[in-house]
């Protein structure tokens, strides 16, 4: 006797998100596109999922964005994301921006002990090897070229962090002691990192009109990766002040050049006319810091050199478009002064020069700046090209922490002329394959459930220059691996997110020397 077929059990779903505006990462809209989740993969992106299976939990998205959760390249959260509070991992400051993936270790910081850091997090973040790590444990803060022994250690250092799991290799030449490197020695390591798979993420050594200047450090940027033999990333592009506003066009003509010659160069943007940093960096010459801050204090305590220090940063600070520019957001030991006025306004008030009263602070400690030193055509140049991607190089005392992606999301979009599709790229999709992060930022089957719900018209920056730590506004839900953070524009307590690698083979990796 013939048995009766029985009809196929529809499928069920961990969630289904449904009726919402669908983006994938390369800017497509998903006209009708309903998304499944299962456990913390994305397994199913179609019209009709609805009628055709069922779910433990639907989200009914309607008036809304559904986009791949942002990834932001350039970030100084691994502090935060290492900690032991659960409060700090959690991540908020970008998980509130629809950030799902943030990277650290940028400007050569590194990761300190990646294999030890398995601790859950709000976000997710990968994680680059650091010059600046690498430099001062083989070297130390002085101003001197490696010997052939330290070169080779330096080498094996980044090998070891590229088997840990690392994306690249990050430098910021701007910043002692890596500012004593000459190229040859970056090349030398960066070639690591380039026959392992990773790119090269790089703080130009200059931003604007000093030493080698703007074009001269882009130049050398695009040396050692075309010798090296590996991509480029330009961190936070930019032409810092006034002196080099005019740069901007040449900067955008020499990455254009080597983009159609086949090099693979991108950048990441912010969008601030104020970068963030600390007196210490803006403004002491790299000669007053060879040995430590404590041997640059030592050189203040000398009449002579302190006299050439001070003519220095009245250069410096000059060259960022004068004092008042430069705003205190956060004090770093006991400086003796109070955050929220300008140098112009400190000097005013102690009826001092601002450059004595930055050598007054750095004789006590140090201070966070917010530089009022970018021009908005410039921003907005850099912004429209498809080689640059939205970042936040979000740090302590700056709103760019807390709301780069909502701000460039208002600028661009909501007063700007960029498409909500090419914002979202620039925002996921375009940064994931800049930075070689396999797995996420799109919207397709078998790729992690990363996932950015977002009301459009509520989404927006509410950090500012003097509070620069309020949540940013309009993510309802946002959700990471499967586990949604943020439900109904609260924090739901979840901490889903985790340590992102780069897998490299056994043999790249099993015969990596100690030094």
């Amino acid at each position: 006797m013939a048995g009766f077929a029985q009809a196929a059990t529809p499928p069920m779903y961990d969630l289904l998100i449904v009726n919402g505006r669908v983006f994938d990462g390369d800017g497509r809209a998903l006209e009708g596109a309903e998304i499944a989740i299962q456990g913390d993969r994305i397994v199913a992106v179609d019209k009709g999922l609805s009628q055709r299976a069922s779910a433990r939990r639907t989200i009914d998205a309607r008036g809304m964005i559904v986009a791949p959760g942002f990834v932001d390249p350039h970030t100084h959260a691994a502090a935060a994301l290492t900690a032991p509070e659960a409060a700090k991992r959690a991540n908020l400051a970008w998980a509130f921006q629809g950030v799902t993936t943030v990277v650290v270790g940028n400007d050569g910081d590194g990761l300190a002990d990646p294999a030890r850091a398995t601790a859950p997090t709000g976000t997710n973040y990968a994680f680059l090897s650091g010059f600046g790590r690498v430099r001062r444990e083989v070297i130390g803060e002085v101003d001197r070229a490696p010997t052939a022994a330290e070169l080779t250690q330096m080498q094996q250092a980044v090998a070891r962090d590229m088997c840990a799991g690392a994306l690249g290799f990050s430098t910021g030449l701007y910043y002692a002691p890596q500012s004593f490197a000459a190229t040859p020695e970056v090349i030398a390591l960066a070639s690591v990192a380039a026959k392992m798979g990773g790119y090269y993420d790089t703080h130009l050594r200059v931003e604007g009109n000093t030493s080698i200047g703007v074009l001269g450090a882009l130049d050398e940027a695009l040396e050692i990766t075309e010798k090296a033999g590996l991509p480029l990333h330009v961190a936070h592009i930019k032409a810092l002040g006034p002196a080099v506003w005019g740069k901007a066009e040449a900067m955008i003509e020499r990455i254009e050049k080597a983009r159609a010659s086949g090099r693979n160069v991108t950048a990441d943007q912010y969008p601030w006319d104020a970068s963030g940093t600390r007196v210490s960096s803006a403004l002491l010459p790299r000669s007053a810091v060879d040995g430590g801050m404590e041997a640059m204090r030592r050189r203040l305590a000398d009449p002579a050199k302190a006299a050439e220090i001070e003519a220095a940063i009245n250069d410096n600070i000059g060259n960022r478009g004068g004092a008042d520019r430069l705003l205190v957001t956060g004090i770093i030991g006991n400086p003796g002064v109070a955050a929220g006025k300008t140098l112009a306004q400190l000097a005013s008030e102690a009826g001092s020069t601002p450059a004595k009263v930055a050598m007054d602070i750095l004789r006590k400690g140090d201070a966070n700046l917010a530089s009022f030193n970018m021009s908005a055509e410039n921003i907005k140049a850099f912004a429209y090209k498809d080689w640059v991607v939205t970042g936040s190089d979000g740090s302590t005392g700056h709103p760019r922490m807390y709301a780069s992606f909502p701000k460039a999301w208002n600028d661009l979009v909501r007063e700007g002329n960029m498409s909500i599709g090419r914002f979202i790229a620039r925002s996921s999709g375009d940064t994931v394959k800049a930075i070689g992060l396999e797995g996420r930022g799109f919207l397709r089957s078998g790729l992690a459930a990363d996932i950015v719900i977002l009301d459009p018209d509520l989404f927006k920056a509410v950090a500012t220059y003097v509070n620069p730590t309020a949540l940013s506004a309009g993510v309802q839900t946002l959700i990471v691996n499967g586990v949604a953070v943020i439900e109904n524009g609260k924090y739901t307590g979840a901490l889903p997110g985790k340590q992102l690698k780069k897998t490299q083979t056994s043999a790249q990796c099993g015969t990596v020397p100690n030094p």
